[in-house]
């Protein structure tokens, strides 16, 4: 203090009286209207200390900020109001939000988690109530079943909007762990696919023991009913609709060994497997004992699963299964379309009852072949030469050595040009328009002209 020069405390609202100073001291207290009067205080002299709380002129209590401000019991209701107010707004937020999600939601049974990968998840099937399947399939009435399953039986449904449904009805005490894991792995599978050949999942339902899978009406029925159990709601196919089967499925198989986000492979391609709908065109279905192959790799260890007869041998010898099995399990399939015979028949005699052995054999005779062919087709040139092809790609599928096998994307190739492609139907057109002398006419332009190639190529 010795050393003090100036002293400034200007606009500060300081109250009570001034210390003497020497008089090398220049004092500064403009923009002080009350300094230098004699104020009750709650100190001994000097202006209240900053923090501390003091009387103001007026009798009120004020308190000190940290720069000497005062601030008055007024702002600070004010502030506690404020804070209330944005509390209680903040509140009805989020309860709105939480209402709002609930009522997005649809009636549901019981919550289901299952992921196989969670970075891949998808949610596209929903969780449908009990109560809504009841009603759809007439509380799961005998006259609606479709079929019966390992783990369950297959119900018709339809919504009250007139949605036709199939729905899968398993009981977990008649599943086992066994059971439930492929429940899991249907859903998990068909959350991460989408495919025109692949059946979709619609929904799913868990209702105390019971597990239940909603998916799209496939009207057709199985394969089976239309080439073994034809007296059970089932027509014999065409060989024009049969190759046209071969041609759906294996685009969907197609599509899981090699354009899915993942290789996927099937290991129960068999024709209960093989759902038609309208027109007869096929999907792939039931996904419960799909493997996913590692990232980079083709094959999978596994514990040995699938239906007798459909079985790649290496699969059976190695437990490791890989998408060529599913390949094999095509071309059993692709016999079957031929002959109408199923892939393991106990009421034949002891040297034909496999149908692959039976079947091959016969291809090393191609004369013989139209003996094997079912009797309910009648082929003519045309078809025969088709048949050939299938029945020679039969044998390629379902060779002993896997590395021997086509991969589907071949098989789609081999496929194409034996399914009717659309050509373009002149002499109609000319009939139409008879007053033009062909199709060129009618679109004008000439199809013998000649093309600027080299303009092209310059451009």
């Amino acid at each position: 203090m010795t050393s003090l020069q100036v002293l400034d405390v200007s606009n500060n609202n300081l109250t009570g009286l001034i210390p003497k100073f020497g008089d090398s001291v220049k004092l500064t207290t403009t923009g002080n209207p009350l300094i230098g009067k004699n104020t009750p205080s709650s100190g001994s002299g000097g202006s209240n200390v900053s923090g501390s709380s003091g009387t103001s002129p007026s009798g009120n209590t004020t308190v000190m900020g940290s720069s000497g401000t005062s601030i008055s019991p007024g702002m600070i209701a004010s502030i506690v109001i404020a804070v209330i107010i944005f509390l209680v707004v903040m509140l009805l937020v989020s309860i709105k939000c939480y209402f709002s999600r609930r009522h997005r939601q649809p009636t549901i049974s019981s919550k289901i988690e299952v992921v196989e990968n969670p970075e891949s998840r998808s949610v596209r099937n929903i969780e449908i109530s009990i109560e809504v399947l009841k009603q759809a399939t007439n509380n799961f009435n005998e006259d609606n079943i479709l079929g019966r399953g390992g783990f369950g039986v297959v119900y018709k449904g339809e919504y009250h909007d007139g949605t036709k449904v199939a729905v899968k009805r398993m009981e977990s005490a008649a599943m086992g762990s066994k059971g439930i894991n492929e429940f899991q792995a249907e859903i998990s599978v068909l959350n991460k696919v989408r495919h025109r050949h692949l059946v979709s999942l619609l929904g799913c339902c868990i209702n105390e023991n019971e597990r239940l899978l909603v998916y799209e009406y496939m009207p057709q029925g199985s394969l089976t009913q239309h080439l073994f159990d034809l007296g059970e709601n089932g027509c014999s196919l065409t060989w024009k609709q049969r190759i046209q089967i071969a041609m759906d499925v294996a685009r969907g198989m197609e599509y899981l060994h090699s354009l899915a986000p993942q290789i996927f492979i099937h290991r129960d391609l068999k024709p209960s497997n093989i759902l038609l709908g309208n027109g007869m065109r096929a999907k792939v279905a039931d996904f419960g004992l799909v493997k996913i192959a590692p990232d980079g790799k083709n094959s999978v260890s596994t514990r040995l699963a699938g239906t007798f007869g459909y079985l790649a041998p290496e699969y059976g010898a190695t437990g490791r299964v890989t998408t060529k099995a599913d390949v094999y399990a095509f071309g059993v399939v692709l016999m079957q379309l031929i002959t109408g015979r199923k892939a393991v028949d106990d009421t034949l005699p002891d040297e034909n009852p496999h149908l692959v052995t039976w079947f091959c054999k016969i291809l090393n005779n191609k004369e013989r072949i139209p003996m094997a062919i079912d009797q309910t087709i009648y082929p003519d040139e045309e078809t025969m030469e088709s048949i050939y092809r299938v029945a020679e790609l039969a044998g390629h599928c379902t060779t002993h050595r896997p590395y021997q096998r086509p991969n589907m994307a071949h098989v789609v190739n081999i496929l194409s040009p034996l399914v009717k492609q659309w050509k373009p139907t002149c002499h109609k057109l000319e009939h139409k328009f008879p007053t033009f002398h062909g199709v060129e006419d009618i679109y004008g332009f000439d199809q013998h002209m000649s093309l600027p190639l080299q303009r092209w190529q310059t451009m």
